[in-house]
């Protein structure tokens, strides 16, 4: 990547441009990226691999097209509601395999790690056009009506922070133009730093001390992350759908607290709606004045651009979410330097969650002492909790910091669809970890799941009752750790594929001993550290049947 920048800085900084060129150009196309990727990057003034990494890296430009383009989702919440099946019925409804186009060209298939449909699963895009449920063969095949439900939301705290605008009408414009008008730069950060809110996105870093380091720096940047990939979460999606001004107006707190004239919001391609929507958002704060029209213009109100992602999980981490911003691959490098004094195209850089922002509005307006009085001590505030399809009220709800899991699971879930037992439960995506069924009773913060081999992340919630294979669920989270693996160090990218092979065929061992601390050890980011984690979690909530996995 610093290869990249160098390259591009000589030819007027045109990097920046290749992801919207090789978009185009995949879009106009059925040919794989050899046939075009190297003229992009030759009509930029760079070199064929400038084009060529980043077009064989992201799964979106890398993925056969035909004229009908079909995305479906093979993620953990899909997974446990059809047992992996829908994907092979999917294919036969079309008539094509997964990760190839059918003999005329008209139809392809793409199979991809969530479509933040997990309530409703298993879902698909078609073309941009969601569908999902038990019949989503039939729906693609045309012999049933398509459906793509709502999300299901509500706020079980009696004040809701992330749902204010959703549940109960509250604008965040006003919010924002009340601090422009009487609030100085400090005052925000201050009182985010009393609020003690910390990072959304699974990292849990203090908001006002990641603002602190930018602000005041020329040249700053804040990127919204709306890259939400953890399968099982789709938090960001409703609040980017359903309250993108909420989510524009943190953007813009986040941006006057740091001095920053240039925000950026990063979508996943896979959020189609989500995209049309914060653009429509953006239109109508620049035409109202709540944001600038241009770069040039932007002062104390920023000027604020929407980008699409390309089909990464890895690039969600904030260095790989920076690479792909730069037009280079969405792999993750290794800090120092920090993004906050050397991020998007060496400019300090800001990388905060869309569910992170969307808590600043109310912070500003209410004061950070009364969000420190919700949640526990520790971790203050509140957060969006997705459950999954096999729940009997599946949807988001917004619950405070340190609410029992298992209160969440019984109460606002109401157990499993047709009084089925729950197994096992996911918790923060395939990487975050596994808690049994009959052990839920922890509070839902990250400092007591870790004590439990778990992960808060994103807190979405999949639940497995009997009628998954606990081998066939590991094969599953080994395979998406071996797809995801962006390959930037080897204990990651020659780890995942080792265990797959161990998962599908020779078991574990003292190799995969051996493996699992390599990687838990020596992987560059956090992605390839806590894969070991969450298997070991697994292992522990199925007990004697995943024997050996346990290490």
């Amino acid at each position: 990547m610093d290869a990249l920048r160098g390259l591009t800085a000589r030819h007027g900084g045109r990097g920046g441009l290749l992801p919207a060129a090789l978009e185009r150009a995949r879009s106009g196309t059925a040919d794989g990226p050899g046939a075009w990727a190297p003229q992009v990057a030759e009509a930029a003034g760079l070199p064929a691999a400038a084009g060529l990494g980043p077009a064989t890296f992201f799964a979106d430009l890398a993925a056969p097209r035909g004229e009908r383009h079909v995305r479906v989702c093979t993620a953990t919440a899909c997974f446990a509601a059809r047992g992996g099946e829908h994907l092979a019925e999917v294919e036969r409804a079309l008539g094509v395999t997964a990760g190839t186009v059918d003999e005329s060209g008209s139809t392809s298939l793409q199979t991809v790690h969530c479509l933040g449909y997990c309530y409703a699963g298993p879902a698909a895009l078609d073309g941009t056009l969601p569908r999902a449920g038990p019949d989503l063969a039939d729906q693609l095949g045309g012999r049933a009506e398509p459906r793509a439900p709502g999300i299901p939301a509500a706020d079980t705290t009696g004040a809701p922070v992330l749902l204010a605008g959703i549940v109960r009408g509250h604008s965040a414009w006003d919010v924002w133009r009340e601090a422009v008008a009487g609030l100085r730069p400090e005052d925000v950060r201050e009182e985010t730093a009393v609020s003690g809110l910390r990072g959304r996105g699974g990292a849990g870093f203090p908001v006002a001390d990641k603002w602190a380091a930018a602000a005041g720096k020329p040249d700053t940047v804040v990127v919204a992350n709306g890259d939400e990939g953890d399968p099982g979460s789709y938090a960001d999606r409703l609040l980017m759908e359903e309250d993108p001004e909420r989510v524009l107006t943190g953007l813009a707190l986040a941006c006057f607290a740091c001095g920053a004239r240039r925000g950026i919001v990063l979508v996943r391609s896979e959020y189609p709606k989500a995209m049309a929507r914060l653009r429509r958002e953006v239109e109508r704060a620049m035409s109202a004045g709540d944001l600038s029209p241009s770069a040039e213009d932007a002062g104390l109100r920023p000027f604020v651009e929407v980008v699409e992602g390309a089909g990464s999980y890895v690039a969600g981490e904030e260095t790989a979410l920076i690479a792909r911003l730069e037009g280079a691959r969405g792999c993750a490098r290794p800090r120092p330097p920090y993004p906050t004094d050397h991020g998007l195209w060496d400019a300090p850089t800001v990388v905060n969650n869309v569910e992170t922002l969307a808590a600043v509005p109310w912070i500003v307006a209410h004061g950070g002492a009364s969000y420190a009085r919700r949640g526990v001590p520790d971790e203050t505030g509140t957060k969006l909790v997705c459950l999954s399809e096999r729940f009997a009220r599946p949807g988001a709800c917004e619950v405070e910091l340190g609410t029992p899991v298992g209160e969440i699971v019984t109460r606002f879930g109401g157990g499993l669809k047709d009084g089925r037992e729950l197994v096992a439960l996911q918790i923060g995506g395939p990487l975050g970890g596994f808690l049994s069924g009959a052990a839920l009773d922890v509070p839902l913060t990250a400092a007591a799941l870790a004590e439990h081999g778990a992960a808060l992340g994103h807190a979405g919630m999949v639940a497995f009752d009997a009628g998954t294979d606990p081998y066939e669920l590991l094969r599953h989270v080994w395979e998406f750790a071996a797809d995801e693996s962006c390959g930037a160090c080897s204990p990651c990218r020659v780890g995942t594929r080792r265990g797959l092979e161990l998962a599908r065929d020779d078991g574990p061992g003292e190799s995969y001993e051996r493996l699992a601390r390599l990687m838990g050890e020596a992987s560059l980011c956090a992605f390839g550290r806590r894969v070991p984690a969450a298997v070991r979690s697994l292992a522990r909530a199925y007990g004697p049947a995943l024997e050996g996995w346990d290490r």
